[in-house]
């Protein structure tokens, strides 16, 4: 921040005492999310409003994703149609920011064929955006920073979209390299953040009074893998916990390879560590892993989820599933859904495998139709509907505890939460206990969620 003070002077004087208003919307992950938090921090510094009427805005910012190619389709879209705006309201400045840009040849894109575009901004160069916000003020025509650096989140201020629950980056990139994934290449190696920063955040917020907090990482189980033994996360796990105050820690995402016994101590030794782990499979056939790189096995994923469940066979688990990988068979497809009923996952998020060019995965042969597939991904949902349908009626009887986060969308006067197990959790409430936990009896059961009545009020 203290690098930027003077840039952000000099803006200030160039706006003069004009209000301006700035357009920010974050596509993707909960990290891009966060980075679209911080975004909104700098423009905050930079004497920028909010609004979210584009055609209002002097200042618009696309914060992309690059998982999927679709994903950066639409944002081209979006662009495409932001000429318009950009012809009647030639002062607008546009800027893209996240993992597309991260990518030179659609930065090299950008800048030859979306002329209304004035900035491109990478990953992890957030803090650069005062200076090039300042060049363009200043009549440069076209302004880029893609570069890869370090961790500079502990220098970056922050607009958090919710009042109660924050995510806290613990490092940034991948590298795991999995076939399919184009992460590694957009948002560079594994960084850890150093263990101090993250702590002293995690406490301003615990002060401030937020009662989730939710560490992010690509694969936050290899944390500190690059601080020469200095602290694992499971160590980093216990030092947040030790944090006074009233919180829930959630975490995501945790690769199998690096699952330790070590992280599962953590996780049922600390109090405020949530009972629930997201632990992606993609796949149950170990042929399919194999050339996804995912380097376990099946038979070592269970072993991880036995382990669990001997401390709490009610331990919540969720997963990620990938269904028709290139030349997956019907007989990998069964295994798979042989580790969905073993398993008996609250939850799965399932993909139909869409081609990601620039990834190894995109150059393997596929012999299996998009229909075969379809069919495929029906069946899995079909499957994991009748698990999640029996296995929620455990929670019944039982009183959760709850952080009440929105209304719901579909009864008025009841209220949504997630529970510590990270189950859904529909309730009668009134809107002035979003933000707050409660203790809800559960009375009912779907394939989706749980829903009971406060206790204790």
């Amino acid at each position: 921040m203290n690098d930027n003070r003077s840039v952000i002077e000099e803006i200030n004087s160039i706006y003069g005492g004009r209000e301006r208003l700035a357009y920010v919307r974050s596509f993707g992950c909960q990290l891009n999310v966060s980075d679209g938090e911080k975004i909104k921090g700098l423009l905050s510094e930079m004497g920028f409003g909010f609004t979210e009427d584009e055609t209002k805005a002097d200042l618009i910012i696309l914060n992309t994703c690059a998982v999927r190619e679709s994903a950066e389709d639409r944002v081209f879209g979006i662009v495409g149609s932001m000429k318009k705006l950009k012809e009647l309201k030639p002062s607008l400045i546009i800027g893209i920011a996240g993992c597309m840009t991260a990518q030179s040849h659609i930065a090299e894109k950008i800048k030859k064929s979306y002329p209304q575009v004035d900035i491109v901004l990478g990953t992890s160069a957030i803090s650069g955006l005062p200076a090039l916000l300042l060049d363009r003020l200043r009549g440069v025509r076209f302004g880029e920073d893609i570069a890869e650096y370090g961790d500079f989140s502990a220098a970056v201020p922050q607009i958090r979209e919710s009042a109660f629950k924050a995510s806290v980056p613990i490092m940034f990139g991948c590298n795991n390299f999995c076939t399919y994934c184009i992460v590694p290449y957009v948002r560079g190696r594994e960084r850890s953040r150093r263990p101090e920063d993250i702590i002293a955040e995690v406490r301003g917020l615990a002060a401030q009074g937020y009662n989730e907090i939710m560490l992010l990482g690509q694969n936050v189980n290899s944390y500190g893998n690059d601080l020469g033994g200095e602290m694992s996360f499971p160590q980093l796990l216990r030092e947040i916990n030790a944090i006074e105050g009233d919180f829930i820690i959630r975490f995501m995402s945790s690769h199998p390879k690096d699952a330790s016994d070590e992280l599962i101590d953590a996780i049922f030794d600390c109090e405020k560590v949530a009972k629930h782990l997201h632990l992606p499979v993609q796949s149950g056939s170990d042929d399919v892993l194999r050339r996804m790189n995912r380097r376990y096995t099946a038979e070592k994923y269970l072993s991880i989820v036995d382990r669990i469940y001997e401390r709490d066979p009610d331990f919540s688990l969720t997963t990620d599933i990938i269904v028709g990988f290139p030349d997956e068979t019907d007989e990998d497809f069964r295994a798979t859904l042989d580790i969905i009923k073993r398993v008996r996952y609250d939850n799965i998020y399932s993909f139909i495998y869409s081609k990601r060019s620039g990834t190894k995965a995109a150059e393997m042969p596929d012999s299996t139709s998009d229909e075969e597939k379809s069919c495929r991904m029906r069946e899995l949902l079909e499957v994991q509907r009748e698990i999640s349908s029996e296995h929620y009626k455990r929670f019944i009887g039982r009183t959760m505890r709850v952080l009440a986060d929105d209304v719901s969308k579909k009864k008025k006067g009841f209220l949504t939460g997630k529970s510590n197990e990270f189950i859904i959790v529909e309730f009668e409430g009134d809107e002035s206990l979003i933000g707050q936990f409660v203790d809800v009896e559960i009375t009912g059961a779907m394939n989706w969620a749980v829903t009971g009545r406060i206790v204790g009020r």
